[in-house]
């Protein structure tokens, strides 16, 4: 096949078909995000997945995520800490986080799952530490002060995805004047220098286009 965004679609597919395969609760949650009138930027199912997976694989009972929009990651997340476990997630909108309330509810681990309404800075410094797992998806620009919190509310082997970082290969453009790939490329330099980070970055190419995350551990 040739590589093409189309192609990467259809490869992202078979991906997502073969190892994630159809969930009500999850594909509900889409739906009402779409009828919400949100932009389609939820991560893709196998991304979801990727999220459950770090989550179990870390063991972690407390994750924070910034950015909730409709609710499709944090019920992913939600599913990963079990029924003890909690998710904190934060949401700069009112009508997005009433949507993801209600998506969520609906999945069935409403209860492992407190939204915070309000923009991230204003809302992270009044968050209780110790989470396990921080996962980064609100806006690019203010990506370092996200990381920074992540940190700070982390404890040493705290996992730290950071998401969108591939921007269409643009984070290799020094000369860039998008504000999101300044944010993303600020964001990757801090991970890279941050003496309280060691990170890695993947890019990847499907359903979402030419994007990638970064996944760090706190030391």
């Amino acid at each position: 096949m040739e590589p093409t965004p189309q192609n990467w679609r259809t490869a992202d597919d078979y991906l997502s078909e073969t190892l994630v395969g159809h969930d009500p609760a999850l594909a509900a949650a889409l739906a009402a995000q779409q009828d919400a009138g949100m932009p389609a930027i939820e991560v893709a199912p196998v991304s979801g997945k990727l999220l459950n997976l770090l989550v179990r694989i870390s063991g972690a009972r407390r994750v924070l995520e910034i950015g909730t929009l409709g609710g499709y990651s944090t019920i992913w997340m939600a599913r990963g800490v079990g029924e003890d476990g909690r998710v904190v997630t934060v949401e700069a909108e009112a009508e997005n986080a009433a949507v993801a309330r209600a998506s969520i509810d609906a999945a069935g681990v409403g209860e492992r799952v407190d939204i915070r309404i309000g923009r991230a800075a204003d809302v992270l410094p009044t968050l209780v530490g110790g989470f396990d797992l921080v996962f980064v998806d609100a806006d690019k620009e203010s990506n370092t002060i996200y990381l920074d919190w992540a940190a700070k509310l982390g404890h040493p082997g705290t996992v730290v995805v950071l998401d969108n970082i591939g921007r269409d290969g643009e984070i290799s453009n020094a000369h860039s004047s998008d504000s999101m790939v300044i944010g993303t490329q600020e964001a990757l330099r801090m991970l890279g220098e941050d003496p309280r980070f060691d990170a890695t970055a993947l890019q990847t190419v499907g359903l979402k286009g030419w994007d990638g995350v970064a996944i760090a551990l706190v030391v």
